[in-house]
């Protein structure tokens, strides 16, 4: 029997993606839709992107390749896939769900992991001081770099003087307990696009993304809804024009990185399956088990 390769988990990608299997697909199967196509049906859709351990299953399914046998020019290839996954791997896990990576316009923050963390992970809170301040940096990174015309009340945004920002809830979703030693490394993007038709005047959405460097994964999801206030006041505000453009703009450009990052997913999937079927999933492929079959 033709063996069953190990594919891609996550068929969730908001936009059409064909799921990527070992084997031919019978000529009489469902095409796949946006988030694809299971063998009962159409999947749940995440908010999110890939599956969190795409990264770690794709470098097992290179390295099946390898155990059974590549040729030197297979073998150059997979070691480019492996260099460009150890490369890209921030731009892969988080650039596909549009967290802007590049800088200055990337909301990063990193900080290790300090040992002896209470019961020895990362306690619950300092997942949320971690896209707290996060947050800051995202928001200086305007100031400094994105928009210094409006330095002064991009400096305010993050104060409590003329018109700044009021967290008015937050949710953490915590993917697995961090230990040290570890990284993390913080990303933030707008969860809306604030020019759409149903967007509020007065407030926004951001979501940060806590990345373990030692996991290769997302540790924890924060989702925070922000009100604009006016200190002086006392009361919300409408968001001031310097503000809105800028996240209008941010919005488009996470919308390309979304689209470029994740049709490099693809390019990888599709590289790494003509690896399987030139080494293992083929009819006559034979396990090289070294000196073990003399």
């Amino acid at each position: 029997m033709r063996r069953q390769c190990l594919s891609l988990q996550s068929r969730s990608f908001a936009t059409p993606i064909r799921t990527l299997s070992a084997s031919p697909s019978p000529q009489n199967a469902p095409s796949s839709t946006a988030g694809s196509l299971s063998a009962t049906g159409p999947t749940t859709q995440k908010p999110h992107g890939i599956d969190p351990r795409w990264l770690t299953m794709t470098k097992r399914r290179l390295g099946r390749c390898m155990m059974f046998g590549l040729r030197p020019s297979q073998i150059q290839e997979s070691g480019e896939l492996l260099r460009q996954i150890a490369r890209d791997w921030r731009e892969l896990v988080a650039g596909s769900e549009g967290y802007l990576t590049d800088a200055p316009r990337r909301g990063l923050f990193k900080q290790a992991v300090a040992w002896g963390e209470m019961h020895g992970h990362v306690n619950n809170v300092t997942y949320a001081r971690y896209a707290e301040t996060a947050r800051v940096y995202f928001t200086r990174n305007f100031a400094m770099h994105i928009d210094p015309a409006h330095k002064k009340e991009w400096m305010n945004v993050v104060s409590s003087r003329g018109i700044g920002l009021i967290m008015r809830s937050i949710k953490i979703d915590y993917k697995f307990p961090m230990t040290y030693p570890d990284q993390v490394t913080v990303y933030h993007k707008l969860v809306h696009d604030p020019a759409a038709a149903d967007a509020s005047p007065y407030a926004f959405q951001l979501q940060a993304i806590v990345l373990s460097e030692a996991r290769f994964r997302p540790a924890a999801r924060v989702h925070e809804d922000l009100v604009t206030y006016d200190y002086k006041q006392g009361k919300k505000t409408a968001l001031p024009p310097f503000l809105f453009e800028q996240l209008k703009k941010t919005w488009e450009l996470q919308e390309q990185a979304k689209e470029y990052w994740r049709q490099r997913i693809l390019d990888i999937e599709a590289r790494v399956r003509t690896l399987e079927v030139e080494s293992w999933d083929r009819e006559d492929a034979v396990e090289d088990t070294g000196s073990a079959k003399k």
